[in-house]
């Protein structure tokens, strides 16, 4: 089941994202990574510049996340993550298909890691497509608060609507 998370919510899905995230230890850049993935002063930042989170719950556990945030004239998808004992089982295709249905921009925007080739092809199986390298570098400065080098070593991928 999906449901909209709150902010009682948030130590649950600080537990997701970073037992999800050791999926990336050894693939993004050493100098990105640290443990926890994220602080959980982070993941308030990130709600407080607007990120809505939706989670995927089974047997009244929370397995999977998602955030979606509309910004300026596109959409851009945040930090999905599935614990690792869910995952290829659908989570976040369902995830990302819901998330799709509420953006109402012509756009919808995800960054990733280079390295993390699974988290490409998952996004490309749904119609995203990698960007160009000069456009990455323009969409993440103007559509992300990220570190610059956090901007060399990630990708965009855009989904594009023929017609809303």
């Amino acid at each position: 089941m999906i449901r909209s998370l709150t902010s009682s919510d948030i130590k649950t899905i600080f537990k997701v994202i970073n037992e999800a995230a050791q999926a990336y230890k050894g693939i993004i850049p050493k100098d990105r990574w640290k443990e926890p993935y994220m602080l959980i002063d982070e993941l308030k930042k990130e709600i407080e510049a607007g990120v809505k989170f939706f989670g995927w719950e089974e047997e009244d556990k929370l397995i999977g996340v998602i955030g979606f945030q509309p910004v300026k004239d596109t959409t851009l998808i945040r930090h999905a993550y599935v614990l690792t004992k869910y995952q290829r089982r659908g989570v976040g295709r369902k995830l990302l298909s819901y998330l799709m249905s509420l953006a109402k921009t012509p756009e919808i925007l995800v960054g990733t890691w280079e390295d993390a080739i699974w988290a490409i092809q998952f996004y490309e199986k749904y119609g995203f497509t990698l960007v160009s390298p000069e456009e990455k570098d323009r969409l993440l400065r103007t559509y992300w608060s990220i570190p610059e080098r956090q901007i060399e070593t990630s990708v965009v991928l855009k989904f594009e609507r023929s017609s809303l």
